[in-house]
């Protein structure tokens, strides 16, 4: 999606370690499981329902089920290492987050749910400006901005 960056491995081991932190303080266990359910999430890059996470997962483990994947990114989101987000339509979608994720804003197609990662100088200075204007001060922001991606906008126009 968009512009993104591969996470490095450094990126990738220090998900783990704040995970693996969250984890001992819960009192919760490891398991081969949801080690890979997570190895693949902190890789991967865009937005994953559980059933986009689960088909990648059993591409390395058949055995891996539903539930285990559901689990896992239930914790992920309580550990802070995922956000949940549901744009236009009624699919909850999982994203990275933590220290080691980018800030990024989203372009969303209202026809076919395309979404679209970006990141832009300007607008985060904008809203900051923004906030001091009206004595605000920023703890954390989400942007989404609906349309028509180019696909859809020129079926649209074939259509009529």
């Amino acid at each position: 999606m968009g512009s993104a960056k591969a996470r490095t491995d450094a990126q990738v081991a220090s998900l783990h370690a704040q995970l693996a932190g969250q984890m001992e303080e819960r009192g919760l266990r490891s398991t081969a499981q949801r080690r890979l359910v997570c190895e693949i999430f902190f890789r991967s890059r865009g937005h994953h329902s559980v059933d986009d996470l689960l088909e990648l997962v059993r591409k390395k483990d058949r055995r891996v089920g539903y539930a285990t994947v559901y689990r896992t990114l239930k914790l992920l989101v309580e550990c802070g290492l995922a956000h949940e987000r549901r744009f236009s339509d009624t699919v909850t979608r999982y994203e990275v987050t933590g220290a080691d994720a980018d800030h990024h804003d989203h372009l969303i197609c209202v026809d076919c749910n395309e979404i679209v990662e970006f990141e832009d100088d300007d607008i985060e200075r904008l809203q900051v400006q923004l906030a001091e204007r009206y004595g605000f001060s920023l703890l954390r922001h989400r942007h989404e901005l609906y349309g028509r991606c180019a696909s859809c906008r020129e079926k649209r126009r074939a259509e009529s």
